[in-house]
């Protein structure tokens, strides 16, 4: 094989990757400030590209422009879920908050296979199959459109964690939950809204992943694994590890695939983990512990 199709290969590994980082971000962000692992994560990644596929037949909005209106959406759901449903349990064993999530996964793949039956979905965009061309690379537009959009929605959130007071509050009840208490901060709001946040992430993610690829209401748990596999690699909790654990993820997959074979991308997911947790169990960027 040409030198060419492996950066070709390499290039499109990190572009994905940075859609993966923006869906493992919502479980990062989730999981550092509410301390609850979202199983139903994929769940929610595949509820976005079909709220994204209903948009696209409806208005033919575009599933990257759509990832706006469906993350601002995302958010009240996660806000309203957090504050109804989570809440109680976020100070229950951690058994009973992985019932709870995922009774609630199982409850959106059914409504799922209810409403739109088991066939697979796509969207026929302008330019699914159009390239750019550098030299002799060639990268697909979808992927670079994809993955800047990824990447504004993740300027974003950091910005809004790094600038704002309610970032800064956030990130204070992340690291010290007793003193954010203590100084008057409303915990039960602030982790709400980091939920919110989080579903944002994993429905700006789905929609742009509707423009990538083609979808099922079966396509959950293996997202949910991948953003797992990611956030867990990168360093769980940690934002900067969730997107260059994305990336590395992206990029595995990529010349798996073509050095070997599409069908081994989980596995070399999977060893990549399994190195990992082996090498450094707190992940690239997580923190030893002392």
């Amino acid at each position: 094989m040409s030198f060419s199709l492996y950066v070709e290969v390499l290039i499109q590994g990190v572009l994905t990757g940075l859609v993966y980082g923006l869906m493992a971000l919502g479980l990062s962000v989730i999981f550092g400030v509410v301390r609850v692992v979202n199983f139903a994560h994929g769940e929610f990644a595949v509820l976005a590209m079909y709220a994204a596929f209903i948009l696209f037949g409806l208005f033919h909005l575009d599933p990257i422009v759509a990832s706006l209106p469906i993350a601002a959406a995302f958010f009240v759901v996660g806000y309203m879920l957090q504050r109804t449903v989570v809440q109680p349990f976020v100070t229950r064993p951690q058994h009973e908050q992985f019932i709870l999530l995922v009774g609630l996964s199982i409850v959106i793949v059914n409504a799922l296979l209810l409403t739109f039956g088991p066939e697979s979905k796509h969207t026929d965009l302008s330019y699914s199959f159009d390239s750019y061309s550098l030299g002799a690379v060639l990268v697909d537009k979808a992927r670079v459109y994809g993955a800047a959009a990824a990447l504004v929605v993740t300027t974003a959130l950091f910005a809004f964690f790094r600038y704002t007071l309610t970032g800064a509050a956030i990130r204070a009840a992340a690291d010290n939950l007793t003193g954010a208490a203590v100084v008057g901060l409303d915990v039960k709001r602030l982790y709400a809204i980091s939920f919110g946040v989080g579903l944002a992430c994993v429905g700006a993610a789905g929609s742009i992943m509707m423009a990538l690829t083609d979808m099922t209401p079966m396509l959950g748990p293996s997202l949910t694994l991948l953003a797992f596999t990611i956030v867990i690699v990168g360093g769980l909790g940690s934002m900067a590890g969730a997107l260059f654990g994305g990336m590395l993820i992206g990029v595995a997959e990529a010349l798996a695939s073509v050095i070997a074979s599409p069908s081994i991308k989980s596995m070399v997911s999977f060893s990549l983990l399994v190195l990992v947790l082996a090498l450094r169990p707190q992940g690239l960027f997580g923190k030893a512990e002392a």
